[in-house]
């Protein structure tokens, strides 16, 4: 089968499936063609054929605010079709294309391949009321902001009126779009390595250092990760519950795994990053020897303070939900989450965690120290936690899921059935004369 993915950043939401697609190929050579097109990044996999279109450039300052994103996903459009016509002349036709509709590569691919289905990834539906906006009251938007929330779904909508096929991965982001558009878009929960994110008692009978942290097995480390330390993933309420944590545990250790820019939110209006932000706003309230923050780490260092953590904390605005979360589950942590629907779709209190209002420091604080005095409900909720990630976040069930739509859309096996086995003759049958 030909596939043609689509992700301004290569390889995106699709290293697992591209994974299992060059599995088939080893298993059955030559049963797949995989092309993968996305602006020019360093990432490479053997068997995927990669080709780039050039980024386009920047909009002008002088254009609309609330038509900026719309402006770029529309050069995006037109530079993935032009890449395209490229493919498309070299005699490549793709049998399905899958890809992310978030930067609007995908709106014009069905003028190059008319006919082709298309497989898009619908990750979220903005609102003015229910959502993030003006979910925290610290941080208000202006009203005269609100039209450039409502234009961000101008590549939403138009990648719905393509009228084809989509799939998100929760029930949260499913439910954030409109009731006429949510039986377009198929929820496929999105799965873990169970086998490298899995729990390892070992771990805590000895010491772990990652950079300038080090945690002794007579100590309990607190956890935090998130892409960029901000507002939306509840960066400044954690930071406002450590000082009654650090002050009532002088056995507990803070990392906190996380860049210094802005992945979804805005940068503070006083300048710097929201790390200086909220250690200028503590300072000598935080014991710094005790509160490490690593930065962006290596994977297999996140693993381990995962595996090592004695409650891990997961905070965020009604926003789509970081795969971090997902690995948490699955390495058994003790996890401490907010109240929005993001995060109780994968925490249920008492079940598989304990649940804490968003943007509540206080209760923040409170539900992480009871986390760590109560050893027999934090080994219950370890224990619910990786149930949960076995029965719902299985890579092997979401890649089982993902490959059974894409037969379903394209109407074929994606691998040739076995081939029958021929008949024998039995050599004790007697031949007839004519």
């Amino acid at each position: 089968m030909n596939f043609l993915f689509v992700h301004q950043n290569f390889p995106g939401q699709y290293l697992h499936l591209l994974r299992s697609l060059l599995a088939d190929n080893a298993k059955h050579e030559g049963t797949h063609e995989l092309v993968f097109m996305s602006e020019p990044n360093r990432n490479q996999m053997p068997g995927v054929r990669k080709v780039t279109y050039s980024k386009p450039p920047p909009v002008s300052a002088s254009s609309v605010f609330e038509a900026r994103e719309y402006e770029m996903a529309m050069r995006r459009a037109q530079a993935a079709y032009r890449g395209a016509l490229q493919i498309k002349a070299l005699g490549f036709k793709p049998d399905i294309i899958i890809g992310h509709h978030g930067w609007g590569e995908m709106l014009n691919l069905v003028d190059a391949f008319p006919g082709v289905p298309i497989l898009g990834y619908f990750e979220f539906y903005y609102k003015i009321h229910g959502t993030d906006v003006n979910f925290d009251l610290e941080f208000p938007m202006p009203e005269a902001q609100f039209g450039a929330v409502r234009g961000k779904n101008s590549v939403n909508l138009l990648a719905l009126d393509l009228e084809q096929y989509g799939q998100t991965p929760t029930r949260w982001q499913h439910g954030t779009y409109p009731d006429w558009a949510q039986e377009r878009i198929r929820i496929i929960e999105e799965g873990v390595d169970l086998e490298l994110c899995k729990p390892d008692p070992a771990c805590r009978k000895e010491p772990i250092t990652i950079g300038k942290l080090t945690v002794t097995p007579d100590q309990k480390l607190v956890t935090y990760v998130a892409r960029n330390l901000e507002p939306y993933r509840g960066f400044h309420t954690f930071m406002r519950a450590l000082p009654r944590l650090l002050a009532e545990r002088p056995d507990v250790v803070v990392s906190l795994v996380g860049g210094d820019e802005i992945s979804y939110g805005a940068l503070p209006h006083q300048g710097g990053n929201w790390r200086e932000v909220m250690l200028r706003e503590l300072g000598d309230q935080l014991d710094l020897s005790r509160v490490h923050f690593l930065g962006r780490v290596p994977y297999d260092q996140h693993l381990a303070l995962l595996k090592r953590s004695d409650a891990h904390v997961y905070l965020s605005y009604p926003f789509v939900a970081s795969w971090s979360l997902r690995e948490a589950l699955a390495c058994g942590c003790m996890v401490v989450g907010a109240d929005t629907e993001t995060v109780t779709e994968f925490v249920q209190h008492g079940r598989t965690g304990l649940v804490t209002p968003t943007l509540d420091h206080a209760k923040l604080a409170e539900a992480v120290l009871h986390a760590l005095a109560d050893t027999k409900l934090a080994a219950k909720l370890r224990k619910g936690a990786r149930a949960y990630a076995e029965q719902h976040l299985s890579m092997d069930g979401y890649i089982a899921n993902y490959r059974a739509y894409i037969e379903e859309i394209v109407g074929r096996p994606l691998v040739p059935p076995p081939a029958k086995p021929t008949a024998k003759a039995n050599p004790r049958k007697k031949a007839t004369a004519p």
